[in-house]
């Protein structure tokens, strides 16, 4: 097996994917290393979400994305992806987790859970969506909280407290209350986040309106017991009877992995990584971010849609240099 490439790209996302895309279409030798399964972040989404953009804005490469409606489903986009990866034969190594990025001269060696590979360049593009944002209260670590929230029907006829009040939050409060749960959402801020889907607003807001689901604002989470949650709110402290905690508090990029391949962050708790956003190499030389990874702790930046024109500007950096 060759081990040795123009460029190693690690993640295999739809950014990732573009990568390899680009790569191929230059004629420079690439391998995709993933760590899961193919758009392995894709893959963890509900299993009922539908994307706030439309196919089109889901596209890479320019290889036309078909959905029955103007907003894709999950199922939707993973079939697209698959489909992308198999037609153009992209090499991609699934459930190979990268462990460690070293400078070797004017290479880079990276290590896998499977093996060695040597790389002319780099592309970190492995999204955000591995570790959660923690609440640090007692009890989180209890088995009944839940950082991925993936089926309604598991929820059903039970006890659910959803913490959060955006997107993710606001789609498990409604799916689990539509299969019987009895959902009770905590809300840091004073209401639904202005992110969150314009057609899902008026029925979550409905919902709480009409008490179908209760929800404490300016409020979080104290303790979780087995059986119980105490909510702090601005009341005072409110103890709710409870079979699971949802926790939709976001997640962050793995920070100590780039750090570990010598990229500088900002020390304020945005955790910036640095690059030039023109090349988008980043402080290591031919070392690059692509993706989602390029916001530190503003998850919400980048998207797909708005990303997928780094694969370009790296490959034409390296084409270049």
């Amino acid at each position: 097996m060759d081990t040795t490439f123009d460029i190693l790209i690690i993640g295999g996302g739809p950014i990732g994917l573009a990568c390899g895309l680009a790569a191929q279409q230059a004629g420079l030798s690439y391998v995709i290393l993933e760590k899961g399964c193919l758009v392995n972040s894709l893959y963890n989404y509900p299993l009922n979400m539908t994307f706030f953009s439309t196919s089109d804005r889901l596209e890479v490469a320019g290889i036309p994305f078909m959905s029955i409606n103007a907003k894709p489903t999950r199922p939707e986009a993973l079939e697209y992806y698959r489909r992308v990866a198999t037609s153009k034969h992209l090499d991609v190594r699934l459930f190979e987790e990268v462990t460690r990025i070293t400078p070797n001269g004017d290479h880079y060696t990276v290590q896998t859970s499977r093996h060695t590979y040597t790389g002319r360049h780099v592309v970190i593009a492995t999204g955000f969506y591995d570790i959660p944002n923690l609440m640090n209260v007692p009890g989180e670590d209890l088995p009944k909280v839940r950082h991925y929230y993936k089926d309604p029907h598991f929820y059903a006829m039970q006890r659910v407290i959803v913490v959060g009040a955006h997107n993710s939050a606001v789609d498990a409060a409604l799916e689990t209350w539509r299969k019987g749960a009895d959902v009770t959402m905590v809300i840091r801020e004073s209401g639904i986040g202005s992110r969150v889907k314009y057609w899902v607003r008026p029925d979550i807001e409905n919902r709480i309106k009409e008490g179908s689901i209760k929800a404490h604002c300016h409020s979080v989470i104290q303790a979780i017991r087995p059986d119980e949650v105490d909510i702090l709110t601005p009341e005072g402290v409110v103890t709710v009877q409870n079979d699971y905690v949802i926790a939709m508090t976001g997640y962050q990029p793995n920070f100590s992995f780039l750090e570990q391949a010598g990229i500088t962050l900002s020390q304020d708790e945005k955790r910036y990584p640095t690059y030039n956003p023109e090349t988008m190499e980043t402080n290591m030389p031919r070392l690059y971010l692509a993706g989602v990874v390029c916001g530190g702790m503003d998850t919400h930046v980048w998207f797909i849609e708005n990303s997928r024109d780094h694969a370009e500007k790296i490959v034409r950096h390296i084409k270049n240099s």
